[in-house]
């Protein structure tokens, strides 16, 4: 069965090659662009994984990440930060309760690894 990853960006370029790399792969992928709709998108799907950018519209990729790690239903979904910023991201990583992250902009064989390393 094919697994279904949930990205999050509000930016188009980044949300469509993603996408396109990891439908590619095999996955089945859903997205959002902000995080209201990406937590709607999660508790309506149950995704395998999710991969999730910082800075989000409405809700941001911390709140979002905090709300589905404090959900019994969707609290084992492993979750993968991403930002271009640089700064403190292993303690915001670990504070949100997320598994992982990534750099913007990053590689797409580099996402590939961190999406196989958790599914």
């Amino acid at each position: 069965m094919q697994k279904k990853i949930l990205f999050v960006d509000d930016e188009p370029d980044v949300l469509l090659v993603g996408a396109f790399r990891l439908k590619k792969a095999g996955y089945e992928v859903l997205t959002a662009v902000n995080g209201q709709d990406a937590l709607d998108l999660a508790q309506k799907t149950m995704p395998d994984l999710m991969l999730l950018d910082l800075r989000l519209p409405i809700l941001t990729g911390l709140e979002v990440c905090k709300k589905i790690k404090s959900d019994e239903k969707l609290k084992q979904i492993p979750i993968i930060l991403f930002t271009a910023s640089v700064e403190d991201m292993d303690s915001k990583t670990r504070e949100a309760g997320a598994n992982d992250y990534l750099i913007k902009p990053f590689d797409p064989e580099q996402l590939l690894e961190k999406v196989k390393k958790f599914l």
